[in-house]
């Protein structure tokens, strides 16, 4: 199990515990009735338990169970529509066990050691594909994410003693207001966390899919697409700390290139979601993890 999995089941106490003394049973039922042979286990992230597995067909899988089931519809959803394009395919799902079996893909865009800026190309070319559309006119006040990220940050930042500068948190706020009630016309079904670990190496072309790259977990709420564009910039914390403001400057001008969204737009989603992140993270105990994040934004105040 990864390691921020094992920290946010260690904050959540008896649930969590429950939770892992459950699986070994969880994944027995699901290898029965799915008919598969289980392997060796894979990176999850911090709310899941992701195992190799091999089909009756002899086709290889991955099946993933979550800790935490909200949004799983949601994320179970994407799959179900895009079939494919721009993501993993979903081979089968069970809400109740929040169990997924998914296509095996290839190692993650994280893994291949390329420069940020080649990164941040690839992401935005997958996340063209991926992009589903939204018949809705607006996001409801309740499911902005810019509301529900400074809702987060203020709560977080006094309950964790204040980790983080005023300015830090202020500039967070000051941008999620200004994100917040995006125009219809930049409405999609974003991903909602595409970073470069969610993007895995495709093992064979999907239909009008060119770019060789799949995602995996998408969070699927409806948002601008300069969020998701955002998102791919957050978790370059080390080069932040090395570079600076110039370099997130690059990367926002050159997703702002690939995509034609506004590159200060993209700029403000990446702040306030490296500054909630960071909170975010602290809040279950990772804390090597959550200063870089929070380290990281402190370079990249606004100066008079």
């Amino acid at each position: 199990m990864q390691p921020l999995t094992r920290a946010r089941l260690a904050a959540l106490g008896a649930a969590g515990v429950a939770w892992a003394e459950a699986l070994p049973e969880v994944l027995a039922g699901l290898a029965r009735d799915w008919s598969l042979e289980l392997g060796a286990d894979l990176p999850g992230g911090s709310n899941s338990y992701v195992v190799r597995a091999t089909t009756a067909t002899g086709s290889r899988a991955v099946l993933k169970v979550v800790l935490d089931d909200t949004g799983l519809a949601d994320q179970i959803r994407v799959l179900q529509v895009a079939d494919g394009r721009g993501y993993a395919r979903l081979l089968r799902s069970d809400l109740d066990r929040r169990a997924m079996l998914l296509e095996e893909l290839g190692a993650s865009l994280q893994n291949r050691g390329l420069p940020g800026r080649d990164q941040l190309a690839i992401l935005a070319d997958t996340l063209a594909i991926a992009w589903q559309p939204t018949g809705l006119d607006r996001v409801p006040p309740e499911a902005d994410k810019a509301v529900g990220l400074a809702h987060l940050i203020s709560e977080h930042w006094e309950q964790l003693d204040r980790p983080c500068p005023t300015e830090v948190r202020d500039q967070a706020l000051r941008y999620a207001e200004q994100l917040a009630d995006p125009p219809a016309e930049a409405l999609v079904v974003v991903h909602g966390d595409p970073h470069p670990g969610n993007a895995l190496a495709a093992k064979r072309s999907g239909r009008n899919d060119q770019i060789g790259y799949r995602f995996v977990d998408p969070d699927g709420f409806v948002a601008d697409r300069a969020y998701d564009l955002g998102v791919t910039m957050r978790d370059f914390s080390a080069a932040v700390l090395r570079e600076g403001r110039p370099l997130v400057e690059s990367y926002a001008a050159l997703l702002a290139a690939r995509t034609g969204v506004v590159a200060e737009r993209i700029w403000q989603w990446a702040f306030v979601e490296r500054v909630s992140t960071g909170l975010y993270v602290l809040g279950f105990g990772a804390e090597t993890v959550a200063r870089s994040y929070l380290d990281s934004a402190e370079l990249l105040l606004d100066r008079p």
